[in-house]
């Protein structure tokens, strides 16, 4: 039988005790007795007097003789907290981008730009930065394009960080926006065999080190080759047979070989279909409604991160936005636009005849024709669009009932289509491109309570260039995905 043996345990000696009324050991209970709070909840304290502990990045250090004066961001804000300490708590290791753990009491600031700041007692350097290696200074204002060139430490700044902060919030706002409005949040897969844009510009999937056999009856993963989505539309649609109210908002690829301003190889796309409409008004109205809602909560929410753009970046775009959100937007008929375009004084690049399809510098011209008002263009030639859209049979102008949201900066923000629901008229589609086994799960849809139906989709980058001025599109994603760009 296994035996236990009682040993007697020293009694805790005064000498031990003392050694825990240490520094290190009352420094420890500090923290530990101490609130942990994020900056932007400190900047809009009105109490003063709390202890209070803040973990973030020091952005600035100013010692002196008898006081150490420090700018600290965690992230939540853009603005910094002063805080204030003896100088004996100045270290070697305390310096410009270096991470912080302090602990000290909030007190009125005598500086008129925050009410309160922080009196620190304790400061602990977590994670050292050498500011001669460091790509940012602390006293220069760095250019977007050389911002650019550090895609792992650009969160660092405060362009960047405000932005991520809108992007956060605007997110937000979307989803606030079809909860509010009764749509159901589908999550539609990223690997597909649907190319739904017909434009061919695919990433397709296969395993590492995959290596095709001709012997193999199925030499794919899958059953069929597959893609990474260009769009989460077909899927929707799928949906739009049982909730009369859907969206997705997820990333897109596409395997466009180009490093401009306008192009990503992946980005991000909010889309919507709408069961029971057999107008493109009820699409239009939706369009209009997401901008704007979605606008004023990131302008009400993030005032500051939006002005830093609006002041140094696109100066007068805050103007530009608030007419948008005035404003009613326009609308015209793909003709009349061919039209506006053709009676203009201005030498474009491409074509204008009826049947060309809308470039940027097209775009860009009819929204400055139309006061600089977001406008929507409906009604494009039927040729131009994909299968999915409803054909109007309309003569001799043969157009599909499609429509395309054109804002100033950007030129197309949303495109979206009534979808063809008559059985006969996509299977002949179909079956003209090619399609119509590839897609005989589409048709089938139409079989068994099809109802008519539309949607669209709006790309979250795109949007976020248009209400903060910028041109970049690589300036308004966490992480740029183009050609022949570097993967972190």
């Amino acid at each position: 039988m296994m035996s236990l043996t009682l040993q007697r345990i020293p009694a805790f000696s005064s000498a031990l005790f003392c050694r825990c009324s240490s520094k290190s050991f009352q420094r420890h209970c500090s923290r530990i007795s101490s609130k942990k709070v994020r900056v932007s909840d400190a900047l809009s304290s009105e109490e003063t007097g709390a202890n209070v502990r803040i973990q973030g990045w020091v952005r600035s250090v100013r010692p002196q003789k008898d006081n150490l004066f420090l700018h600290l961001n965690d992230g939540s804000s853009l603005q910094p907290l002063q805080v204030v300490a003896s100088s004996h708590l100045n270290t070697r290791d305390l310096t410009f981008g270096c991470a912080v753990d302090i602990t000290g009491t909030l007190e009125k600031s005598p500086s008129k730009r925050q009410n309160v700041e922080l009196h620190a007692q304790h400061i602990k350097v977590v994670g050292e930065c050498n500011p001669v290696d460091f790509p940012f200074k602390i006293k220069e204002r760095h250019s977007l394009e050389y911002v650019r060139q550090f895609p792992h430490l650009r969160c660092r700044t405060n362009a960047f960080s405000s932005l991520l902060r809108i992007r956060s919030e605007a997110t937000a706002a979307i989803q606030s926006f079809f909860r509010d409005n009764g749509y159901v949040q589908i999550h539609t897969p990223v690997i597909t065999s649907n190319d739904c844009e017909g434009a061919g510009e695919l990433f397709q999937v296969e395993p590492a080190g995959h290596k095709n056999d001709s012997d193999d009856p199925n030499p794919h993963f899958f059953s069929v080759p597959a893609y990474l989505t260009v769009s989460g539309q077909l899927h929707l649609e799928v949906m739009a047979g049982a909730f009369s109210a859907a969206y997705t908002f997820g990333p897109t690829f596409r395997a466009e070989n180009s490093q401009s301003r306008r192009h990503l190889a992946e980005f991000y796309m909010v889309e919507a279909e709408i069961a029971f409409t057999e107008s493109l008004e009820d699409l239009m109205k939706v369009m209009e409604d997401l901008f704007k809602a979605a606008t004023e909560h990131v302008l009400s929410s993030c005032a500051e991160d939006v002005e830093l753009f609006h002041k140094y970046t696109a100066p007068g775009r805050r103007d530009q936005v608030d007419l948008m959100l005035k404003r009613k937007f326009n609308v015209i008929s793909y003709t009349e636009a061919i039209d506006i375009l053709k009676s203009s004084s201005q030498n474009f690049t491409f074509s204008t005849e009826w049947g060309c399809d809308l470039q940027t510098e097209h775009e860009k011209f009819l929204v400055k024709h139309c006061g600089n008002v977001p406008v929507f263009v409906i009604n494009y030639p039927y040729e131009l669009k994909p299968f999915y859209a409803r054909d109007n049979q309309d003569q001799p102008n043969h157009t599909a009932a499609a429509v395309d949201l054109l804002v100033p900066g950007v030129g197309e923000l949303c495109g979206g289509s009534l979808r063809e629901e008559r059985l006969e008229l996509l299977s002949q589609r179909l079956a003209q491109a090619g399609l119509a086994d590839t897609y005989a799960w589409y048709l089938q849809l139409r079989e068994f309570g099809s109802v008519p139906h539309g949607g669209f989709g709006m790309g979250f980058e795109r949007y976020l260039l248009c209400i903060l001025g910028l041109h970049n599109i690589k300036d308004v994603i966490p992480f740029a995905r183009f050609s022949h760009s570097c993967l972190l």
